[in-house]
């Protein structure tokens, strides 16, 4: 990822925070010069290693989990990206002087080799962790203690489980830093005013790093 030094983020903590509120990622291979890309649910997990470990898992069905053992016969990795707020940023909202629109965004780009994790139990396990992370803030949370041990065997073997030990880690966010405070406060009240996705959780990104 092209990341200038204004918007590096080299705070290992922050890149972490984004990657626990932003989950949702695309894993990238590309075994013997073919990419391939797929929308996955991850879960961080700070241990082991000094940047910590992606759990996921994919359908079956889907061929990419056939590309891990090419990857690892080639001494290649797979790059999981996560993608933060982003919006529009428009001259318009700058105190003055020449301009022009731009866009303001957050992102963390993770580089490992994925490792199938062919225990049973150890699968159950992840998919449990999965569920209580996304089940944490409601009211009733679903659980997968209680359901018909069958149902749950047969899904389970409807999955391939898997996990990223993460070499290196990639954190950018272009948030106007390049700008004058003024403009900065400009586009904060712009975005804070916007109805687009993502435009209030943009400006609370602009806001922490104005203050870091």
């Amino acid at each position: 990822m092209y990341v200038p030094e204004v918007f590096a983020v080299t705070d290992q903590a922050e890149a972490r925070r984004m990657m626990r509120e932003h989950s949702f990622a695309l894993l990238v291979t590309a075994a013997e010069g073919a990419p391939v890309a797929t929308h996955l649910p991850f879960l961080y997990d700070p241990e082991p290693g000094p940047h910590g470990t992606l759990l996921c898992h994919m359908a079956k069905a889907n061929p990419q989990w056939k590309d891990f053992a090419k990857l690892d016969a080639e001494g290649h990795e797979a790059l999981v990206i996560f993608q933060g707020p982003h919006g529009y940023i428009s001259p318009s909202w700058y105190a003055g002087g020449p301009a022009v629109p731009t866009w303001n965004y957050l992102a963390v780009h993770a580089y490992g080799a994925p490792r199938i994790i062919d225990d049973a139990a150890r699968t159950k396990a992840h998919q449990e962790r999965l569920v209580e992370t996304h089940e944490a803030g409601s009211a009733v949370p679903w659980s997968m203690a209680g359901q018909d041990d069958k149902y749950i065997r047969r899904m389970l073997r409807g999955i391939v489980a898997f996990e990223i030990p993460i070499t290196r880690l990639e954190a950018k966010a272009k948030l106007s830093q390049n700008k004058t405070d003024a403009d900065r406060r400009g586009v904060v009240t712009a975005l804070e005013a916007g109805d687009h996705p993502g435009d209030q959780e943009l400006a609370a990104a602009m806001r922490r790093a104005g203050e870091d």
